[in-house]
């Protein structure tokens, strides 16, 4: 399962050719935390439109959630980066925990702190 980080979501929905093809013949999933980054930039820009067309994608889509298995993953991750002198911001640790959490073996992103998550947990960053 490859999950749908929010950068890889924008740009997908923009028609990023690069972004469509990473996800061919994958199974997709993406989680609540891109859920509320998405749905937050949507509400301070107060576009309807897009909130129905997000609503109704989110729906259509495994949606993760975070969990206390995911929270375990997450802080584990931080504590792992931070014994190698690394860091992540904090969305992409939720992120990552809800995937490891789920078993996921990817996740599709512009974002590239997952390069460093990728240092210490088996998760494959998919950087386009």
């Amino acid at each position: 399962m490859i999950i749908l980080d929010t950068s890889f979501l924008i740009d997908y929905f923009r028609g990023e050719g690069k972004a469509k093809r990473v996800i061919e013949g994958e199974e997709i999933a993406t989680t609540v935390v891109s859920y509320h980054e998405i749905m937050t930039g949507i509400k301070i820009r107060k576009t309807k439109k897009e909130e129905k067309f997000f609503k109704k994608f989110f729906s259509d889509i495994p949606l993760l959630s975070y969990d206390w298995r995911a929270a375990e993953e997450s802080s584990s991750i931080a504590a792992k980066l931070r014994a190698i002198g690394s860091s992540a911001n904090d969305m992409g640790l939720l992120i990552a925990g809800i995937a490891i959490a789920n078993g996921a073996e990817k996740i599709a992103t512009r974002d590239k702190d997952f390069l460093e998550i990728a240092k210490v947990v088996d998760l494959e960053a998919i950087i386009y």
